[in-house]
């Protein structure tokens, strides 16, 4: 990748992940941050996990990413906007569509 990827990448990021790593960080301690999400074998969502990582991600200094973390953030990306597409019709704030997307570091509330 190069720098202008990199850049392009961080600013998708940040338009994407509109909560802090502290708000982040207190949504997935809730349970309905752990009710949503696909789950294998009963264990932690593959959404819970990347909020996880995303709020390790927010901490971290710019210069101290590496390219795990860059494809993380393409991911977020990625879901963001294919999730953001489905958006059920009507008051939205306790659904698990919101919580979903509030597990990859983005409340539609906001």
């Amino acid at each position: 990748m190069t720098d202008h990827d990199d850049k392009a990448t961080r600013d998708e990021f940040g338009d994407a992940v509109n909560m802090t790593a502290s708000e982040l960080g207190r949504w997935l301690d809730t349970d309905e941050s752990k009710e949503v999400g696909q789950k294998t074998d009963g264990h932690e969502s593959t959404g819970h996990a990347s909020g996880r990582r995303i709020v390790g991600i927010l901490k971290k200094k710019q210069a101290d990413y590496t390219d795990d973390d860059y494809a993380h953030m393409r991911k977020v990306v990625g879901y963001v906007a294919r999730h953001s597409k489905q958006r059920p019709d009507g008051d939205v704030t306790d659904t698990p569509w919101r919580w979903s997307l509030m597990n990859w570091g983005n409340d539609p509330l906001k």
